[in-house]
Parts: structure tokens; C-alpha cells; sequence
């Protein structure tokens, strides 16, 4: 069966680079978030960040009228139902990524694949939701989805051969490098990194270094595109806190323990990027 229409859960920043990426490689796209605004601002994303390709020469205003003719934007589950493959890409939250499945589940055609873009929660937990464990999978892309060459395709126990072929093939079919893991916490990406960007925290935490020097460090001595703190501004602590966490509490490793200033600087609302300040500030 060949990949078509594809259905996307959630239009964040993750929700909304998956939907880009895919309608660039020709697929239809039908996403959906909680309300209009959500939808909306997910939407203008795109076309800001397809703005940014025709000011760059990427990206003709032909191709982006194309690419915004393949994606439409809904607030009903109902319009998944002519979906091959539906990508759910809301916060790391279990009960909340069951209960999706479980309405597309009810709702989608017996042949539709369902996959995650879940960072590091267990595949088969978020397939037991469902009638059809064998038709899902995780397709975990990296952040910013547009600019990332790498997707990890992601398999339980249960998922079935046909099906982890057919991801690693929508996978080359949107340009990316493709890698196979486990399901297993952290997959491959996570489970290398999270240790890396919770140590640079608790260097910060006692003292050892400045921010700078940390993440200069990084990029000038390790060869590393972003110092771990700038990168963790963009990827939101609250998003690594609850990755990071759910690797700890199920493997009890302490490298995955989040550090006391990582938990103190959520409280505070110090978010990153997408709230002006982290472990640096920015213009919102």
C-alpha cells in the first residue's frame, strides 16, 4: 500500500515541521490541534518558515503556494479517517498519547499506521490503546524537523516488519537519514544525549563554569553545532524534564536524573526560546 494521505496530531513546533516536511515531499496532510489558535499559529509557522526559504533562494513563492495547497487544518479526529499513516506529535504525557490513539484507533481504516514522534516513551505502552499494535510505531524526527536530516524510526515488540519498512522508506522519502532502534527509553538519540545536556546543567549548577564557556566548549573544542544550554533553550526544559525523567524512572539511572536548577527554572516559567528566557534571554 502506498503512503498518500498523512494525518498529523498536534501543530507545535515539532506538529507543525512534521506537516512542512511532508507536504515538501508531495503528501496530502490533514492536521490537527486542540483549538483555532493553536492550529492557526502552528500553520503561520510554516508559512513564516517558507518565507524564510524564498528569502533564502530555497524555496520559490510557486513551490510554497504548492506546498500550503497540500495542508489542511482541522479540529475533528472524523478527518483522519482517509489517512494512511497519522504521526502524533503532542507533549510527552502517556495518558494523553493513549487517549489519542485510542480515538484514532476507533477512527481510522484498518490499513492506517499509526506512529509516535514521542522522544522517549515506550512504544508498546502507547500501542496498547489500540486493537492494531502491530501497525504502530515511533517516528521520532529531531528539532527544528525542516533543517534536521535524521529521523529514528522506532519499533515494539509488536510492530510488525511490513510496517517499520514502510517508515524507513517515508522516512527516505522526505530526504531523511534514516536510523532503526528499539524500543527501548531514550531510543538512540535521547539516550546519547540526555546525559550530555544534564551534565552541562549541573556544571552550571556548581559553579564550574559560566554558560558561555560551557557551551563554548562545545561547539569549539567538541566540534558541536549549539552548546548544550543554547541548545536546550530551543528545545524547551520542560520538554528534556519530562523525557529525561521518564528514562530515569525506567531504567533508575542517575545520569537521567534531572538536576534541582533544571526543575527550579520550570517553576520560574524559564522555558527557553519559546518564552523568552532560559539559561539565556531572548527577544520574544
Amino acid at each position: 500500500m502506498e503512503l498518500k494521505r498523512i494525518g498529523v496530531v498536534g501543530c507545535g513546533a515539532m506538529g507543525s515541521g512534521i506537516v512542512q516536511v511532508c507536504a515538501q515531499a508531495g503528501y496530502e496532510i490533514v492536521v490537527l490541534d486542540a483549538s483555532e489558535p493553536l492550529l492557526s499559529k502552528g500553520l503561520l509557522s510554516v508559512d513564516s518558515f517558507l518565507n524564510r526559504g524564498i528569502e533564502k533562494g530555497k524555496v520559490t513563492p510557486e513551490q510554497k503556494e504548492g506546498i500550503l495547497g497540500r495542508i489542511r487544518g482541522t479540529l475533528n479526529y472524523a478527518d483522519f479517517n482517509l489517512c494512511d499513516l497519522v504521526i502524533e506529535a503532542v507533549h510527552e504525557d502517556m495518558e494523553l498519547k493513549q487517549n489519542i490513539f485510542a480515538n484514532l484507533d476507533q477512527i481510522c481504516p484498518e490499513h492506517t499506521i499509526l506512529a509516535t514522534n514521542t522522544s522517549s516513551l515506550s512504544i508498546i505502552d502507547i500501542a496498547s490503546a489500540t486493537n492494531r499494535p502491530d501497525k504502530v510505531m515511533g517516528l521520532h524526527f529531531m528539532n527544528p524537523v525542516p533543517l534536521m536530516k535524521l529521523l529514528e524510526v522506532v519499533r515494539s515488540i509488536a510492530t510488525s516488519e511490513e510496517v517499520v519498512e514502510r517508515g524507513k522508506e517515508f522516512g527516505k522519502s522526505l530526504g531523511k537519514t534514516v536510523i532503526l532502534a528499539k524500543d527501548t527509553p531514550g531510543f538512540i538519540v535521547n539516550y546519547l544525549q540526555y546525559p550530555f545536556r544534564l551534565n552541562a546543567i549541573r556544571m552550571l549548577e556548581a559553579g564550574v563554569a559560566s554558560r558561555e564557556d560551557i557551551d563554548a566548549a562545545a561547539t569549539l573544542g567538541l566540534g558541536h553545532p549549539m552548546g548544550p544550554l543554547a541548545l536546550q533553550d530551543l528545545v524547551g526544559l520542560d520538554i528534556t524534564y519530562a523525557g529525561a525523567l521518564s528514562v530515569y524512572e525506567a531504567t533508575g539511572d542517575p545520569r537521567f536524573l534531572p538536576p534541582v536548577l533544571m526543575k527550579k527554572m520550570i517553576s520560574a516559567g524559564w522555558l527557553g526560546r519559546k518564552t523568552g528566557k532560559g539559561f539565556y534571554e531572548y527577544k520574544k
